[in-house]
């Protein structure tokens, strides 16, 4: 491996063209497993809240604020960490940490030891984003990084098809059918106090999907190596002193274009965190489809819908730079404001068939702006100060996207279905109503079934429609940031 320059002399990227497309393609898949494991539970969603009998609230803050908080609250101090020392090391930490916690999740014996393991998984995934985030930028030129970035960022995406693909299959899979398969490769001693029929599929699954996750750390650390920080940026940039957390604030905090991303990012992930969170809910409590197959014929491929937004998102903020510098800023609002009536339309659509087709479109606007949030944030301040910045970009993304998003989609949701229990005039049973009883079992719930699990799929239906609502406000923050973005971008020779 050797440094490549250009002819005339100018920097051109660290280390050659193809070892350098390896790292961004394995940084990626590091970002996949990442959002795998994350996004999992929401793939298992229907299954745990029968498992433990929670309402839609509940869920909502099982799946969002715990998980958020540790996430951010952690990010920083790792970020820092990735400032003053081997990223690629401190990447392969955190990826042994979550995949062991996404394991012990499968291991929970109630909704207490669940909700401490997912906090254990949000501070092993708080240290991947902010130090592979620098990596790249040591590794791309900044003509080449909106492009980079917007690969790596897929890896959101295409881990959301992933662990529907995984996550559906293999909670679908019967636990003696499991134990059996386990014999059969000569593994059954070791599990050989087991009783496989009482273990539920979703709990087989996060053991599976997170266990792996050691060995991939190993791979990482083995083949991808440090990069000098700061080599792919002018040398008077003065990549190599590190600068501390208050000196790094200093250089974002001032900067207006920082601020309005911040804010446009949170509102999209507020909306992106409540979606994902109960889509596999919706489709089972709406369509009457089941767990596999609403992760594999649908779950899989919106999250390949998604991740073709991000993937175009990048590129075309790539090629239409030269017309337009500031349209990496202002290309997710037009995205944006596509998806909102391609989402409520699929939403209220009366069959599965047009509602994702809609759903497919309103994904591809939707995350056209996730490379966006990660090239303007590390656009706009110094080498030294990256890692730092996008920790605290995903600080308040996490806190207000993934902190509130779900807890505001479940709690509406609940809000939504006892109006709606309310106005079928069956007020009194909403006490004593077992949404566990829908579908197979309706009949057992009287005369008063069909309404009310309607009423459990309707209120989850409306809650989604009015939260999508929020783009509106984050695309006209996208605006805002475009505004100041060419202004507040970094300019070594002003240093």
């Amino acid at each position: 491996m050797s440094d490549t320059t250009a002819s005339n002399g100018q920097i051109t990227g660290f280390g050659t063209k193809g070892y350098r497309s390896y790292v961004l393609i394995a940084l990626m898949l590091i970002y996949t497993l990442n959002f795998i494991d994350r996004t999992l539970i929401s793939v298992v969603a229907q299954p745990i809240i029968n498992t433990f009998s929670l309402n839609d609230t509940q869920w909502g803050l099982l799946s969002g604020p715990p998980f958020a908080l540790f996430y951010a609250l952690m990010g920083i101090p790792i970020a820092m960490w990735a400032d003053r020392s081997n990223r690629v090391m401190v990447i392969a930490v955190c990826v042994i940490v979550w995949s062991i916690m996404t394991a012990l999740c499968g291991m929970a014996t109630g909704f207490l030891w669940l909700l401490l393991f997912r906090v254990g998984v949000a501070v092993g995934e708080a240290g991947c984003t902010p130090p592979a985030n620098s990596i790249i930028t040591d590794y791309y030129p900044p003509k080449s990084r909106a492009n980079a970035i917007g690969i790596y960022s897929m890896g959101v995406t295409l881990g959301g098809v992933l662990a529907q693909l995984f996550g559906g299959t293999i909670a679908s899979i019967k636990g003696a059918d499991f134990g059996a398969w386990i014999d059969s490769i000569g593994l059954g001693f070791m599990f050989s106090g087991m009783d496989w029929t009482t273990v539920e599929g979703w709990r087989i699954a996060f053991v599976v999907i997170g266990a792996p996750g050691a060995i991939i750390a190993l791979i990482l650390w083995l083949t991808i190596k440090e990069p000098p920080r700061g080599y792919s940026d002018p040398p008077d940039a003065d990549p190599l002193r590190k600068a501390p957390f208050f000196e790094a604030f200093q250089e974002f905090g001032v900067k207006p274009t920082f601020w309005w991303l911040a804010l446009g990012a949170a509102l999209v992930a507020f909306v992106g965190y409540g979606l994902i969170s109960f889509q596999a809910p919706f489709l089972q409590r709406v369509h009457g489809i089941g767990v596999r197959e609403a992760a594999i014929m649908y779950g899989a491929p919106l999250a390949a819908f998604a991740a073709f937004g991000t993937f175009i998102g990048g590129l075309l903020s790539e090629k239409l730079s030269g017309r337009y510098p500031a349209v990496v800023a202002w290309l997710p609002a037009v995205g944006l404001l596509i998806a909102v009536p391609a989402y409520i339309a699929a939403f209220f659509s009366p069959t599965l068939t047009m509602a994702f087709a809609l759903w497919a479109i309103a994904a591809v606007g939707h995350y056209a702006y996730l490379g966006a949030q990660y090239s303007v944030g590390t656009g706009i301040v110094s080498p030294r100060s990256r890692a730092t910045t996008i920790a605290v970009l995903l600080l308040i993304i996490s806190l207000i996207g993934n902190g509130i998003g779900p807890l505001f989609v479940g709690a509406m949701s609940d809000f939504f279905m006892a109006r709606e229990i309310g106005l079928s005039g069956y007020g009194d049973l909403a006490a004593t109503f077992d949404p566990k009883m829908c579908g197979a079992k309706v009949l057992e719930l009287g005369e008063a079934g069909p309404a009310l699990c309607a009423a459990y799929g309707n209120g989850l239906r409306q809650s989604m429609a009015a939260t999508v609502l929020v783009f509106i406000v984050a695309a006209g923050c996208y605006y805002m940031s475009s505004r100041t973005y060419l202004r507040d971008r970094y300019n070594p020779d002003a240093h």
